[in-house]
C-alpha cells in the first residue's frame, strides 16, 4: 500500500475522520451548528499534538517528513476551513439558541439577499483556508532546505485558530439572548483576510499551547452542558 500508517500519523487521520464526522452532522436536516463545533474542537485537540508525536520518531525519513507536511494540511483545510462553512451553513438552516432562547429566524430564514451574502463568506473563508495552507506548504519546504531550526514566526493567521474562535462565538449565546448567526459570519469574514495577512504571529511555546489546551478544555465543557440542556 501507498503511504504512511505508523503512530506519526494517526491524530492527522483522526482528525480528518472527526472532521468528516462534524460536516455530516451539520450538514444533516436536523443538524445542529453546536453538534459540528463539538468535532471542530476535537480536531484542534489533535492538531495540537500531531506534529509533537511525529517528532518523537528520531529515524523519519525525508519521504515521511514531507509527506507528514502535507497530509497535514490537506487534513486542515477540511478540518478548520470546510467544517467551519458546514456549521456556518447548519446556523443559516437552523436555529443556534440554547433551549431558553426563543428562535428568532424567520420561517423562510434570514432572507435570500442576506442568505447569498452569507454564502459568499463561506466559500471566501474556504478558499482563504487553502490558499493559506499552500502557501505554508511551500514556505515550510523552503524554510527546512535552508534552516535546521523550528519556525518560530507564522505568516498571516494559522488556520487551526479556528478551533477555539468558532466555539467562543457559539458560546456568546450565553450572554447574548439573541440569534448570532451574523455574528458568527462576520467574525469569519475578519479571519478570512486574516489567514492570507502578512501578519507576523510569534508560533506558541509549550507555555501558549497549555494556555489554548486549557480554554478548548474549557469550551469542550460548556459545549457539552449546551448540548446536555437542549
Amino acid at each position: 500500500m501507498i503511504g504512511i500508517f505508523d503512530y506519526t500519523v494517526w491524530l492527522t487521520y483522526l482528525s480528518l475522520g472527526l472532521s468528516i464526522m462534524g460536516i455530516v452532522v451539520s450538514l444533516q436536516q436536523s443538524g445542529h451548528p453546536y453538534i459540528g463545533v463539538f468535532f471542530l474542537l476535537l480536531c484542534g485537540l489533535c492538531d495540537a499534538f500531531d506534529g509533537r508525536v511525529a517528532r518523537t520518531k528520531k529515524d523519519r525519513t525525508e519521504f515521511a517528513k514531507k509527506y507528514g507536511i502535507q497530509i497535514d494540511s490537506l487534513s486542515d483545510l477540511v478540518a478548520f476551513g470546510v467544517l467551519p462553512a458546514c456549521i456556518g451553513n447548519a446556523m443559516i438552516r437552523v436555529c443556534p439558541t440554547i433551549s431558553e432562547i426563543p428562535d428568532i429566524h424567520r420561517p423562510n430564514g434570514p432572507g435570500l439577499p442576506i442568505e447569498i451574502l452569507l454564502y459568499v463568506i463561506l466559500v471566501m473563508y474556504t478558499l482563504a483556508t487553502l490558499i493559506r495552507l499552500a502557501y505554508f506548504n511551500v514556505t515550510e519546504e523552503e524554510r527546512q532546505n535552508s534552516e535546521n531550526s523550528a519556525r518560530k514566526y507564522f505568516t498571516g493567521l494559522p488556520v487551526t485558530s479556528s478551533a477555539l474562535v468558532f466555539p467562543t462565538v457559539l458560546l456568546l449565546q450565553y450572554l447574548i439572548p439573541k440569534d448570532i448567526t451574523l455574528i458568527y459570519f462576520a467574525v469569519m469574514f475578519v479571519m478570512t483576510f486574516l489567514f492570507i495577512s502578512r501578519l507576523k504571529i510569534k508560533k506558541p511555546g509549550i507555555k501558549g499551547l497549555c494556555i489554548m489546551i486549557v480554554i478548548g478544555l474549557a469550551e469542550f465543557i460548556l459545549l457539552i452542558y449546551t448540548l446536555h440542556i437542549r
